[in-house]
């Protein structure tokens, strides 16, 4: 089943108690961020804050939609006990069908229109989300929609945006984004404004995939309709031709203007950390702002794992790696990100291992921009979905010596890794620690070591028996 906005999936949250109504007043004042900051770090329910303080009844903060797999399963349509390798299957059997969306005339995000002078950000409850931010964030989990200007090509992104002034936006986009690389390379040579439209409040597949980072080219609303099974519903928006998610909670339509910057940040961040200082952002100057009636800004609180930002992450960059790997032609059973490595380490099952293996896949997966500390490769005895037994292989067969390979990569390292010096963020320099978990290919067959688990070192005949009396035993 999809759900075509928030509301139906709070819905569906009530129903398996995955989600708590807070209709205590909140204030918008880093209160809200805290307790929804507080209840990721305990893995508890989503939070939906029906009152906040300033802010007319009705006019609501929605955090932690998908800040766990359980979760994101119920997003899917799917039960939220799945395994979590059976909801990787699914999501990546799905994502291969792209579904095309429809454009309609009306939409729930057209309820409410400002336009010209009566635009106001500040008329939104939005949150300080973290002491020592720089400001606070209309922008923190939604969808910043751009358009290639020589191709039909539309872009869907997740970029943070500050309020300015009552009309102004900031943001900072990552310099190796397709947000900067299309303002760059093609709206400040020809001096035009880049149309843009931030969305908060898309229902959670499409503001999954906005993060996803698919190649240039592809259109995410193909894949968000992809996840849901049927096509998602954009609309046009008031100033522009950008379309836009019609059952969106909140529609920010706007025009980044070149060359013109303004302090953004600084900003707590989805790898556990504030890791640089504010700086020169974009300005987006607003003109036009949709909404629904009773809006509901949808707040990703950023901090140490897991949120939003980590399982959208650990999902859509697995997916990513995974077909990068495949293509080249490398034995890959699986690949996962644990939700704990703020999407910085990555563990790749092979069918066959061995140093010349782990190094192509480290060679693969960091041969364009690398936000990747620490690549594992392990082999398909070992679950990559089960952290556990991956830390175990990292103890018992990763070689100190020849199992540990570092790659440095000048020009291509992530800004916001925290390990980095202050001058290495700056610069785009980093590396990436491979730790090569698989046996040589030239051990013989006999010096394997066994593997002493229920699943290795046991008969079959003994584990069906142990688990068909399992309960008999005395377990539930």
């Amino acid at each position: 089943m999809a759900f075509k906005d928030n509301r139906q999936f709070i819905e569906a949250l009530e129903r398996t108690g995955d989600i708590v109504r807070i209709k205590q007043e909140v204030d918008w004042e880093l209160e809200a961020a805290a307790i929804a900051r507080r209840s990721n770090e305990m893995q508890g329910p989503a939070c939906l804050f029906e009152k906040i303080k300033d802010y007319p009844e009705g006019f609501g903060i929605f955090s932690g939609g998908i800040a766990s797999y359980r979760r994101l399963a119920i997003a899917l349509g799917l039960s939220p006990d799945i395994p979590v390798r059976d909801m990787f299957a699914e999501y990546e059997r799905r994502e291969q069908h792209p579904i095309k969306p429809v454009v309609v005339k009306d939409g729930p995000c057209k309820e409410n229109v400002m336009l010209g002078d009566d635009v106001d950000v500040f008329q939104f409850p939005a949150p300080l989300i973290h002491d020592g931010d720089g400001g606070r964030y209309l922008g923190t989990w939604d969808i910043v929609i751009n358009q290639d200007p020589d191709s039909d090509w539309t872009n869907w992104g997740t970029y943070r945006f500050m309020l300015h002034t009552r009309r102004a936006l900031v943001g900072q986009p990552l310099p190796l984004s397709h947000l900067a690389m299309l303002l760059t390379e093609k709206y400040v040579p020809a001096n035009k404004p880049m149309p843009v439209a931030v969305v908060t409040g898309a229902d959670q597949l499409s503001t999954l995939v906005g993060g996803a980072g698919y190649r240039i080219g592809e259109s995410e609303a193909d894949f968000a309709g992809a996840l849901a099974q049927e096509p998602i519903e954009l609309i046009k928006c008031e100033t522009s031709d950008l379309l836009v998610p019609a059952h969106a909670e909140i529609v920010i339509e706007g025009e980044v203007i070149p060359r013109v910057t303004q302090m953004e940040g600084p900003f707590g961040e989805y790898t556990g950390y504030r890791s640089r200082p504010g700086g020169d952002g974009v300005i987006c100057q607003v003109k036009a702002i949709t909404y629904r009636n009773s809006p509901m800004i949808t707040m990703v609180s950023l901090g140490t794992p897991i949120d939003e930002a980590g399982v959208s992450g650990g999902i859509t960059m697995a997916m990513a790696y995974k077909r990068r790997l495949k293509k080249l032609g490398l034995p890959i059973t699986d690949v996962s990100l644990p939700l704990e490595g703020a999407c910085h380490v990555v563990v790749v099952g092979v069918t066959k291992g061995g140093n010349e293996i782990a190094q192509q896949v480290r060679d693969a997966l960091t041969s364009r921009r690398v936000p990747i500390t620490k690549i594992i490769v392990v082999d398909q005895d070992i679950d990559v979905f089960n952290f556990g037994e991956v830390l175990h292989a990292v103890g018992t067969r990763c070689h100190s010596v020849r199992g540990v390979m570092i790659k440095e990569h000048p020009g291509r390292g992530n800004p916001l890794t925290p390990c980095y010096s202050t001058e290495e963020r700056a610069h785009g320099l980093g590396a990436t620690a491979l730790l090569d978990c698989t046996y040589p290919l030239d051990w013989p067959e006999n010096d394997l070591p066994v593997k002493s688990s229920f699943n290795t070192i046991y008969p079959e005949s003994i584990r069906q028996k142990v688990t068909e009396n399992w309960q008999r035993y005395g377990f539930k």
